[in-house]
């Protein structure tokens, strides 16, 4: 296979993926609101071949996903695309200037910052047109259920991320799908990014149960 092909096709996975782990990976947060895993394909996607890649996986995947499995249509549709890629082009970009760890904290830190105050205002905007709520019943929500799911969802979604990037950039590099050596001896582990990772995580799913007792 040439590199374009290689390329295609390690790109039409990564939307399969993305499509199946939103399928069978959605947890109900609070209230109408669930978290899927979906981002986190999204984001790798754009970590390997750029932002552009992480809006067509985003942008295809919703396109699927309206016309298979979900009920909200093209709005809905719309809110999907924009919550992907306000969170994984703003860190793909980043991590495109800046190719190393520093680079990617930073860029999923501030995909997380960009898509809460995005989603912030697309929800108080949008949400009282296609679930027929009154904005001012919106509104009184922002702050005690879209402001912590989209802390959760933000912060689940740089964990995972970051634990997973590397070992799956190194087996495309083994399957010949992605350009570069892939590792010849003992992969060098991180201990300090698992174990935040990990801590963020946990946190996160700590806070899940919280506002599961609280609402």
């Amino acid at each position: 296979m040439n590199n374009k092909t290689k390329k295609l096709t390690t790109i039409g996975m990564l939307c399969a993926v993305t499509y199946v782990v939103m399928l069978v990976g959605r947890v109900p947060i609070v209230l109408f609101l669930s978290y899927d895993p979906k981002d986190i394909v999204i984001t790798i996607g754009g970590f390997i071949f750029g932002p552009l890649v992480s809006f067509f996986i985003a942008l295809l995947v919703a396109i699927v996903e309206m016309l298979t499995v979900s009920g909200t249509g093209i709005i809905g549709c719309i809110m999907n695309v924009i919550s992907s890629c306000s969170f994984a082009c703003t860190a793909a970009f980043i991590y495109k200037k800046r190719h190393n760890l520093s680079g990617a904290v930073i860029g999923l830190l501030s995909g997380c910052g960009f898509m809460l105050i995005v989603m912030l205002l697309w929800n108080y905007l949008i949400t009282p047109i296609y679930m027929g709520y009154p904005r001012e019943a919106v509104a009184e929500l922002l702050l005690p259920a879209f402001l912590p799911f989209n802390l959760i969802k933000g912060g689940l979604n740089a964990a995972f991320t970051m634990l997973l990037y590397k070992p799956v950039v190194t087996a495309l590099r083994r399957s010949h799908l992605v350009e570069g050596e892939p590792s010849t001896g003992k992969a060098k582990i991180n201990i300090g990014v698992i174990l935040v990772s990990l801590l963020v995580i946990a946190t996160c799913v700590l806070f899940v149960l919280s506002i599961k007792e609280i609402i």
